[in-house]
This record gives C-alpha cells, structure tokens and sequence, in this order.
C-alpha cells in the first residue's frame, strides 16, 4: 500500500515552480524535536518558549549573583 492520492483534475500544477518559496519559509522557521518524555511535558510551542523563558530569566539572576559574590 503506497500513497495512492490522486490529485484532482481541476487542480492545474503545470505552471507551478517547485520549492519557489522554500527558502523563504525556512529563513523564518526554527525546527527542534524533544525528547519524546519532553513532548509529553511541553506539547507545544507556546510551553516550550514560556519555559526556556522562565529558565533563561533564573540564568541570568544566578549570573548576576555570582558576579556580586566574585
């Protein structure tokens, strides 16, 4: 069983360029795949950048601290 999809005939590709706009999509898409028991924690975007958000914040307080105490 292989992909058996027919496109329909109303459907007129022959003037198409292919990837024309792939470039652009890419410049514009940063892909990361997590850990499968990470997907579980943070099923989307949204959760993954509010947490890397609240990780960088404690990042940068703990820097701060050290650079007080040095």
């Amino acid at each position: 069983m292989g992909n058996e999809m027919e496109i329909p005939k109303e459907y007129d590709f022959s003037k198409g360029v292919r990837g024309k706009y792939a470039k652009r999509y890419a410049e514009g898409i940063n892909i990361i795949v997590l850990d499968p028991e990470l997907a579980e924690m943070f099923p989307d975007s949204k959760s993954v950048n509010e947490a890397l958000k609240y990780l960088a914040k404690l990042v940068r307080r703990m820097c701060k601290k050290t650079a007080k105490i040095a």
